[in-house]
Parts: C-alpha cells; sequence; structure tokens
C-alpha cells in the first residue's frame, strides 16, 4: 500500500504526506543569495572596530570611523580630503533638496475640498457671523425678513479666500 493511502504517526524523519516537497519541487527555489558589491561594502562598513579616543577605547562602525578620518584631515588643511568631504556634502544637498522644495502638501484636488467646506461653514453660520451683525440681521432673519433656509448663499459679504495652503 502506498504512503498516501494508509495513515501513519508523522515521526523523525518522517513529515506529515501533505507538507513534503512535491516531486520535481526543490527545496531553495531562489537559490543561495548573490553577493553583490553593494551589499558586500554595507557589510563591510558595518562591522565595528575598536578606536581609541583621548585615551579611551570604544567600539564603532568602519563607516563611522572613515567618515572621523576624512573629517579630522579635512580639519588639517588637506585638499584631498576637503575635496572629498565637500563632493559628499554636495551629493547629501542634492539629495536633500527635493523634498525641500515641496510647495504645497495639498493637492489641487485637496484645495478645492477644502474651499467648499469653507463656503459651507460660512454658508451655514453666517447668521450668527460677526458680519451679518455689523448689517442688522439678527440671527432668525434674512435680509428679506424671512427665516434662513438650509445652504441658502451667504447672508453676508465674508472675505473669500482664493490660496487655501
Amino acid at each position: 500500500m502506498s504512503e498516501t493511502g494508509r495513515q501513519y504517526a508523522a515521526n523523525y524523519r518522517k513529515p506529515p504526506v501533505h507538507t513534503r516537497f512535491k516531486k520535481g519541487q526543490s527545496g531553495n527555489p531562489r537559490g543561495r543569495p548573490a553577493k553583490n558589491l553593494p551589499a558586500l561594502l554595507a557589510a563591510a562598513l558595518n562591522e565595528k572596530v575598536t578606536v581609541t579616543e583621548n585615551g579611551k577605547r570604544r567600539q564603532v562602525t568602519k563607516r563611522e570611523a572613515v567618515i572621523a578620518q576624512l573629517v579630522n584631515k579635512s580639519a588639517s588643511a588637506e585638499l584631498r580630503a576637503t575635496k572629498m568631504l565637500i563632493d559628499m556634502l554636495r551629493d547629501i544637498e542634492k539629495k536633500a533638496e527635493p523634498a525641500a522644495t515641496a510647495k504645497s502638501p495639498f493637492t489641487p484636488t485637496d484645495k478645492a475640498v477644502m474651499q467648499q467646506l469653507i463656503a459651507r461653514l460660512r454658508r451655514d453660520m453666517c447668521s450668527g457671523c460677526p458680519w451679518a451683525a455689523r448689517r442688522g440681521i439678527s440671527s432668525f432673519e434674512t435680509p428679506a425678513g424671512r427665516a434662513p433656509q438650509p445652504f441658502e448663499a451667504s447672508l453676508c459679504e465674508a472675505p473669500q479666500d482664493e490660496d487655501v495652503s
């Protein structure tokens, strides 16, 4: 009788039939991960080294040690180190520039929704607003002497904001 037709206890070296690899299926379909240059470089720069500063020993990553040495050499007027440091700073500023130049977090659709919301609030609250009070409009009357209707056009001439941002 085949193993699929009978029940047996799942023991050492006998996994349940439904969890076994199917015929022709590999146990590691993607294979061994390839080691590329950026991954190798990042792994090497994240290794810890022991440095001595001002008589004290401490552990820092190689990345931190390289940057500290570059800055120290640049400060001691070594031209090559200064040029490398300035180039690195320019690259960092270029990458950070697009985020800093973002004009407004609102899209044109957001602005339209905000303008509609402001108009509705002005319309609904107009009877109690200061502009209506200055014009002598009571809270229960419109200029025509009738009770205000919901979503009625604005009773007062409130200033309109063109740009909502």
